[in-house]
């Protein structure tokens, strides 16, 4: 296994306990989205050097279920940065112990901003791509960096639309 000099990658493993479990005896989907935001908020604070906020989680794929008993390993790295944000991609692996088998069964992406003692936005060092993986990752990042945009842009569009269709109606006597 090579060195990280940079930390950009993460390797987390947790048990699933009965205390995870959901009434078909499955891991809690949103036991699994503590988890994610856990492992994301360490990769990105260990790149950066500094407490970090997520900003946004884009898509959860919950690709196959996780049983209690199972080992569960979340793969974590740093696709992108920004000048205060960083993306994570994860890729969460579940292995039954008995079996030894292992299978994919997640991946998301979340976005994390560094922050400083105050809590205010902070820069964060610029990932370096040393190999083709690496250099896949980051083009993709950035293509789903435009995607959020675009979504903010069309939300901001639908909010200011719904503002005018409703204002005639407050104001309006019978």
């Amino acid at each position: 296994m090579q060195a990280d000099p940079q930390h950009k990658t993460i390797r987390m493993t947790v048990l699933m306990s009965p205390d995870m479990a959901n009434f078909s005896g499955n891991v809690h989907g949103g036991a699994m989205l503590r988890l994610l935001d856990q492992v994301a908020y360490a990769c990105a604070s260990r790149y950066s050097g500094t407490y970090v906020v997520t900003l946004s989680v884009d898509q959860v794929f919950f690709l196959k279920p996780v049983h209690v008993g199972e080992l569960v390993t979340f793969l974590a790295s740093i696709n992108y940065t920004g000048r205060t944000s960083m993306e994570v991609g994860m890729r969460v692996m579940a292995e039954n112990i008995r079996e030894r088998t292992e299978r994919h069964v997640m991946t998301c992406y979340f976005t994390m901003i560094a922050v400083d003692a105050q809590g205010n936005p902070t820069t964060v060092p610029p990932v370096q791509t040393n190999d083709a993986t690496e250099q896949r990752r980051f083009r993709e990042a950035q293509l789903r960096r435009q995607l959020r945009r675009e979504i903010e842009q069309r939300t901001q569009e639908i909010k200011a639309q719904g503002q005018r269709s409703v204002e005639p109606h407050i104001n309006d006597t019978p």
